[in-house]
């Protein structure tokens, strides 16, 4: 893999530029390679991203989705002959690449070569090392950053680099005798930067061996000139001694090589003609139809308030900040603004269903924040409606590594269009494919009759326990197998690892959760989840805070008070000195307390570090299974800490339980491999027999039982799967993908 930052900002993998994301992405990536194999820290980063406006709220946020995508991106060459990857170490992330791998490391590496062999007397060997150094810059250093308004002194530092570059170049020239050929390129050179005196001087030097020493002494006064007006200076000693000798017509200017054949280049890339006059125009860009998710939102002022026409305009304009922000926060690009409509774009990059998802997130957070105080103080000043939609659409992007937007055309925009002409404000209106991939994480209504399609209320915010809502079926064979390990590690007290696979929808969270009231309902066994979210704060902040909640009792309903009272109390529990106390309440009790979010810097490491002694102490004292949901959104921080923790945790039973969806093994393709204390488990899609079997069971529940608060939403359910056989086990299988929404199962039932 090959990553070029010497002109625009361009990855390459055997031949094939690998397209990037979003601008922030490229950034990120651009930065990082300026320092690669060096810890950057996550503040230096986020002023890199913002280098001239103050960062937003969620700049962090941004920032961490502009990893996660890069990760993505780069997961397939880990294993490579010279690996990639971005790694989590504190306080910051750290690229890991060969920096021969890295264009501005091949030209300063060349520079400092050719530097070398022009001092030691091989001017010919200096002419060929720098003119390659020079060949590597394909245009300013990351124009298309530059373009989008972000520059950063490393860049400038880059171009001064390679102004160097060029003097060397031309002076290994010379000593060649070889002033013929490169007077024009010192020409355009000098006339570029009118006051760099060495280049200058290199002018009036090659002027003179062409025999025109008039013109090179006119060089001379205008660089002069230019010093003494422009900066109240005179030329330097060596300008000054050169201009005395041409004067004089010191022999030493003459050359003593013999001259040689020449191959100059420009300072500057010289622009080339698109078209000649008459020659047929370029072709239109490459389009590809694409599956995507789209989010069309329009904001108008509402009639009904007063406010002034520049107050308003003022207010309008915030409102778009707003829009690009929560878009770009959840890992999407604005694509389009069109007078009150803007139109943004998430590209599927694997999980359908996670691109969906943060697609509708984005919609709320934009409703939630237009809706509420902030933009100058007119709450009630803006109306805005929101449509998203999955679907193929056209899109043509901008050329490989070159500024401009994507553009985006097709049926789906125009479905999103009519929508959003007959949408009520304020509303978020989503299709029924994007509520197919959603409706597990938000809850909607059904829209009236205005248009056909899905209202999003908000997100949902169940517990772990309201996902038992249905029995298990056709699974008996893969739960007795976790139940043997959790019985093998608490007869030898060994940590085990189970990794839980299977695709989005097919009931891992579900399996997961039954294996915690089949076998934490047990004595002595005690049961804590935590799901990794699927995109915003910090993941593994996020689950080290659910599994700790988990572990000392406490509910998303405890007031901060109880809740910290419930952590110390599992401190004492566990019987953990005062020293070792203080250092666990530091780092994990800001995660569970729901009080101040913990501030930037947050030591990861410490706190899984601290998870682990929370987990090992509580497994000593009681067996425990520990449930990680949706592990193959984990970062690199969070996977190596559950891998390990099966083979480096004390002799305790601890069972350590891992959904994920097969993605995970193509980052980490050996997970769990080669490790004595590890297993897998892959769940196929439920059989026709089993939904039969589970239909069954919740008609026999429905008819015996109707009044019963456990059982009287499921003949709702059933009257809404449709008529036949084929149609109700499509539903009840779309039903499952959404099990919160399904009524919960009185206890003691079983399907199986």
């Amino acid at each position: 893999m090959r990553f070029r930052v010497l002109g625009p900002m361009e990855v390459e993998y055997e031949g094939q530029v690998v397209r990037l994301a979003g601008i922030k992405q490229r950034a990120t990536l651009a930065f990082l390679l300026l320092q690669p194999n060096r810890v950057v820290a996550t503040s230096q980063l986020v002023r890199a991203l913002w280098p001239v406006e103050d960062p937003p709220a969620s700049a962090r946020k941004i920032l961490q989705n502009a990893v996660w995508g890069l990760r993505g991106l780069l997961a397939p060459f880990a294993d490579a002959g010279r690996p990639v990857a971005l790694l989590t170490r504190s306080p910051g992330y750290m690229l890991r690449a060969a920096p021969e791998d890295i264009d501005i490391h091949q030209f300063h590496s060349r520079l400092q070569r050719g530097r070398a062999e022009l001092a030691a007397g091989s001017p010919e060997k200096a002419t060929t090392t720098l003119r390659d150094a020079l060949d590597l810059w394909r245009g300013p250093v990351l124009t298309d950053l530059v373009e989008a308004g972000i520059v950063w002194p490393e860049a400038v530092s880059a171009q001064n680099a390679r102004l160097v570059a060029t003097e060397e170049y031309y002076e290994a020239e010379l000593a060649c005798g070889r002033h013929h050929a490169i007077l024009g390129a010192l020409e355009a050179a000098v006339e570029a930067e009118p006051v760099r005196e060495r280049l200058c001087g290199q002018l009036m030097l090659a002027l003179y061996r062409c025999g025109r020493q008039a013109d090179a002494l006119g060089v001379y006064s205008r660089v002069r000139s230019a010093l003494v007006e422009d900066l109240g200076l005179e030329p330097g000693h060596g300008l000054r001694t050169l201009h005395q000798a041409i004067l004089t017509h010191e022999t030493a200017l003459t050359v003593t090589a013999e001259p040689a054949p020449v191959v100059a280049i420009p300072l500057r890339p010289q622009p080339r003609p698109e078209r000649l006059p008459g020659a047929a125009g370029p072709g239109p860009a490459p389009t590809r139809r694409e599956r995507v998710v789209v989010m069309m939102i329009r904001t108008r002022l509402d009639p009904a308030s007063r406010i002034e026409a520049a107050a308003g305009d003022l207010v309008l304009d915030q409102a778009a900040g707003v829009i690009s922000e929560e878009v770009e926060a959840a890992g999407g690009i604005m694509a389009a603004a069109l007078g009150a409509v803007s139109l943004a774009l998430f590209e599927i990059a694997g999980d359908h269903g996670d691109t969906a998802y943060r697609a509708v997130s984005a919609a709320l957070a934009v409703r939630q924040r237009l809706g509420g105080p902030g933009l100058t103080g007119h709450s009630t000043g803006i109306t805005h409606s929101v449509v998203v939609g999955t679907g193929e659409a056209v899109l043509r992007r901008p050329a490989e590594g070159g500024p401009g937007p994507t553009w985006v055309s097709g049926p789906l925009l125009e479905a999103c269009c009519s929508v959003l002409d007959s949408l009520p404000a304020g509303s978020v209106h989503v299709c029924t494919d994007t509520y197919r991939l959603t409706s597990a994480n938000v809850i909607y209504h059904r829209s009236g009759e205005y248009t056909r399609g899905w209202l999003a209320e908000r997100l949902r915010e169940d517990s772990a326990e309201q996902y038992t809502t249905v029995p298990v079926v056709d699974r008996d064979r893969e739960l007795d197998l976790v139940r043997g390990l959790l019985d093998r590690a608490r007869h030898r007290s060994t940590p085990h690892l189970v990794t839980v696979f299977g695709e989005a929808g097919i009931g891992k969270t579900r399996f997961a959760l039954e294996i915690g009231r089949r076998c934490a309902g047990a004595d002595n066994v005690s049961f804590t989840f935590g799901g990794i979210p699927a995109f915003g704060a910090d993941r593994s902040l996020a689950v080290a805070g659910e599994i700790t909640a988990g572990c000392a009792g406490i509910t998303t309903e405890d007031a901060p008070a109880t809740a910290r009272g419930k952590f110390t109390a599992m401190l004492t529990d566990l019987r953990i000195d005062d020293e070792q106390a203080a250092a666990l309440t530091r780092h994990l009790a800001p995660l569970v307390d729901r009080g101040p979010a913990p501030q930037d810097g947050t030591d990861v490491g410490a706190v899984l570090d601290a998870l682990r002694t929370v987990l090992e102490r509580g497994a000593a004292r009681q067996a425990l299974i520990m449930v990680i949901d949706d592990l193959h959104r984990a970062d690199d921080r969070l996977l190596e800490f559950v891998e390990d923790l099966a083979e480096t945790a004390g002799p305790v039973p601890l069972l350590v339980v891992a959904t994920a969806r097969p993605a995970l093994l193509e980052r980490r393709p050996s997970w769990g491999g080669g490790q004595r204390h590890s297993a897998s488990i892959t769940l196929d899609p439920l059989s026709d027999a089993a939904i039969d079997r589970l239909l069954d069971f919740l008609e026999l529940s429905a008819d015996i039982d109707a009044q019963s608060p456990s059982t009287s939403g499921f003949r709702t359910l059933l009257d809404s799967l449709g008529d036949g056989p084929a149609a109700r086990r499509r539903s009840m299988r779309r039903a499952l993908t959404a099990p919160s929404a399904i009524p919960q199962c009185r206890s003691g039932a079983s399907a199986a």
